[in-house]
């Protein structure tokens, strides 16, 4: 039972601590919007998701409002729109009226972003996956709230090196059609290696297909919270730390629970999972970084690093489990540097570099995410770095991204500003040694001995 005490703490995680629940994700499935003509199948997907997402922002408000629990943002995620287009796309201009259309949809329906644009290439391309990648963009250019993942790895099939390396102009294309606002549109699309088919963040989000026409996920966050909970017990031993984490992660995950089950029931729409990440936001007192620091850092990047982040991941992870039946999509410690005002800092100050970040990417839930370099990064290095994350996530079995932002025109020491929650970011050196030749190398990397497990 809920007792006053009870009542109180979630009242000032709320008032004090920055507790929010960051998403209310619903996922609809687009195959039966599949057509021979790309203007009937978009007919069919603007119907459809209008139709099952109508409601879903008012109904969060009211949710908010009814519980006094902040509801910060109401998405869509949507089956990965090559496969929906495949039978009607024949071209990028093709993929680029979905994307469109997806756009217009979460305009109509009031949500602030749309997943989907997606194609999932872990082994091989089929054509109709490489135009929608070739479209990516153009696509991020001329809509407002579509996002885009390509999963490019995953640890049963290896790397699709063929993948990695048109990401990498991808991603130089998009910030190229992008530059007016700092190549923003990269803050858009997201590489994955083993990408989760439930996960309600974006710019990752895409309904899998292995779920049901519909879900409601939701996605809780709470760094304030347990930073404020582990002042409390400033010095003690790593049992006590480890204990206050996973209590407070247990608490957080209540919440969110409890948010899901209402809007599933309100919606008429099954619940799904729920996501506990920590993820950062610029505000002060929002920041995964000064929970590592109240670890004992004096600064994000010292050495101790990464060991901080595995804890605090892994004890997020064991109470977030406790609180849910279903969690799910990520559930960790996000390190996006241009959202948190802790990252922000270290990496203004010189104390946390790529390779850093990559380092810490082994133990955290995500990868190398809003990370801004120069403008004139080669396009081979870029995919590089996404080689190396990919390979981190296939090793060891979990996800892996790179979200990387090569700012148009701007250099080190200087800054990108991408407004509201993806926030800013200092401009961070990158390692100018060449991979062009192993770029250049076509196939894929094989998955290791360990996949193997039938």
């Amino acid at each position: 039972m809920i007792n006053l005490y009870e009542v109180n703490e979630t009242n000032q995680m709320i008032l004090s601590e920055n507790l929010d629940v960051r998403t209310i994700t619903m996922g609809i499935s687009l195959l039966d919007c599949c057509d021979a003509s790309v203007e009937a199948c978009c007919d069919k997907i603007y119907a459809k998701i209008t139709r099952l997402a109508g409601n879903l922002v008012a109904t969060g408000e009211e949710i908010s409002k009814e519980l006094g629990v902040p509801i910060v943002n109401k998405r869509i995620s949507v089956t990965p729109a090559s496969l929906v287009g495949a039978a009607c796309c024949k071209t990028p201009e093709d993929y680029v009226k979905i994307a469109k259309t997806l756009d217009a949809a979460a305009k109509a329906t009031g949500v602030n972003f749309i997943g989907g644009f997606s194609a999932l290439v872990a082994k091989a391309m089929t054509p109709s996956e490489e135009l929608l990648i070739r479209a990516i963009p153009q696509a991020l250019a001329e809509t407002e709230r579509v996002c885009s993942s390509v999963n490019i790895g995953s640890t049963r099939t290896g790397i699709n090196m063929d993948a990695v390396r048109l990401m990498g102009q991808i991603v130089k294309e998009t910030a190229e059609a992008t530059a007016s606002w700092d190549s923003g549109g990269c803050a858009k699309l997201v590489i994955f290696c083993n990408a989760p088919d439930d996960n309600p963040f974006m710019a990752g989000a895409f309904h899998g297909v292995t779920e049901g026409d519909a879900a409601i996920h939701v996605g809780v966050s709470g760094p304030g919270v347990v930073k404020a909970a582990l002042t409390e017990v400033r010095g003690q031993s790593f049992e006590v730390l480890c204990e206050t984490i996973k209590r407070t992660a247990f608490k957080i995950t209540r919440v969110g629970q409890l948010v899901a089950q209402e809007a599933s029931t309100r919606l008429g729409i099954p619940f799904g999972i729920v996501d506990l990440s920590l993820a950062p936001t610029p505000a002060v007192g929002d920041s995964v970084a000064e929970i590592l620091e109240e670890i004992g850092l004096s600064s994000v990047g010292a050495p101790g690093t990464t060991a901080a982040l595995a804890l605090l991941n892994d004890q997020v992870k064991k109470g977030g489990v406790m609180a849910s039946s279903y969690v799910g999509g990520l559930s960790g410690a996000f390190i996006p540097v241009s959202e948190d005002a802790g990252m922000i800092a270290a990496a203004s100050a010189g104390r946390l570099s790529i390779e850093k970040l990559e380092a810490m990417t082994c133990v955290c839930s995500v990868g190398l995410d809003m990370i801004a370099i120069p403008g004139d990064t080669p396009a081979s290095t870029i995919s590089g770095i996404i080689a190396d994350e990919a390979a981190i996530g296939m090793v060891n079995a979990k996800t892996t991204a790179v979200r990387l932002i090569p700012v148009i025109g701007k250099g080190v020491g200087e800054t990108a500003n991408f407004g509201g929650l993806l926030g800013y970011a200092p401009i961070i050196p990158v390692n100018p040694a060449s991979c062009e030749d192993m770029i250049a190398r076509t196939g894929r990397i094989p998955a290791p001995i360990h996949s193997f497990k039938n």
